[in-house]
């Protein structure tokens, strides 16, 4: 059954299908350059207005690293626990079976 899909059945459909989806955006999604037209380059211009603003990217960068590390702290601190727990229990298991003997 596999040998009656050929490549040259599949092509067709595939085809007509980026086809329907509109030149501009099949373009954009497969990684092509297209040239951007006079008002997206007049919005992604730099704005001098908005230059006073820059200052809190370096404080929203630390704030966000802050917090990755005591995310990571947290973690860590839990695993430590669940681990101190399990020793703790595995020990209190061993403790009544010295005792007996």
């Amino acid at each position: 059954m596999a040998f009656l899909l050929n490549k040259t059945n599949l092509d067709p459909h595939f085809r007509s299908h980026s086809q329907k989806t509109g030149d501009a955006l099949a373009l954009s999604r497969r990684g092509f350059h297209v040239e951007r037209g006079a008002r997206e380059k007049a919005l992604l211009a730099a704005d001098p207005a908005l230059s006073r603003f820059k200052s809190h990217k370096k404080g929203v960068k630390t704030i966000k690293r802050i917090g990755d590390v005591l995310t990571i702290v947290v973690v860590a601190g839990c695993c430590y626990e669940i681990y101190v727990k399990a020793v703790m229990r595995e020990e209190a298991r061993k403790q009544p079976t010295s005792k007996s003997h």
